[in-house]
């Protein structure tokens, strides 16, 4: 159930993912019904999502499904859900993340000058984080990068946590609601499986 006929190509994904052909409420419920069939109590499968959609709000591009996973697996969420979770960060999503982490950053008070987004690379920003990295070269980190990178680091910590409850709190009853209507049905159907045995054993 809820699995392709026919597998699609890395092309295909792609542009499924940026633009789904169904639509995105379809592809919301689609993603819902996969996240609440995890097996698991509703708080580890809304924890974990919350994890994930928590951490798409910090500027640690390229870690976030790592750092959900982490901290799904800290609160004894499902880590699953938390991975299905960073979905929340995508290209669509990202420009007005960083913008509002940012902004918010300097509001806190967390970095100085160069206030305003309308001239910042993001994009380029953390292509020389990478770079930096993977140079071990961390002067070069700290002078390129920490001058943006901190305010969308204070910016994003406060705004993460405030989406991990938004997430988490209405999740949570929903999917335990699902899964007991789910169970309901599986037990439904296991009495008439019973009921029609014993007629034919009769």
């Amino acid at each position: 159930m809820f699995r392709r006929r026919r597998k699609m190509s890395v092309p295909e994904r792609l542009r499924e993912f940026l633009w789904p052909r169904s639509g995105w409420e379809r592809a919301a419920k689609y993603i819902f019904h996969r996240v609440a069939r995890l097996p698991g109590t509703p708080y580890a499968i809304a924890g974990g999502l919350a994890c994930g959609a928590a951490v798409s709000f910090t500027p640690f591009l390229g870690m976030h499904i790592v750092l959900a996973a982490l901290l799904a697996w800290i609160i004894r969420a499902n880590i699953i859900s938390s991975v299905i979770g960073t979905v929340v960060g995508n290209p669509w999503t990202f420009p007005f993340i960083w913008v509002w982490i940012y902004e918010f950053g300097h509001w806190m008070g967390a970095g100085t000058g160069g206030h305003g987004t309308e001239n910042l690379d993001f994009i380029g920003l953390f292509g020389r984080m990478l770079e930096a990295v993977l140079r071990l070269d961390m002067p070069h980190l700290f002078e390129a990068a920490w001058p943006v990178f901190w305010p969308m680091l204070a910016g994003g910590i406060p705004t993460a946590l405030v989406v991990w409850f938004a997430v988490y709190v209405p999740l949570k009853p929903v999917v335990a609601t699902y899964q007991k209507r789910r169970q309901a049905r599986r037990d439904r159907r296991r009495l008439r499986r019973q009921a029609k045995e014993m007629e034919s054993q009769r």
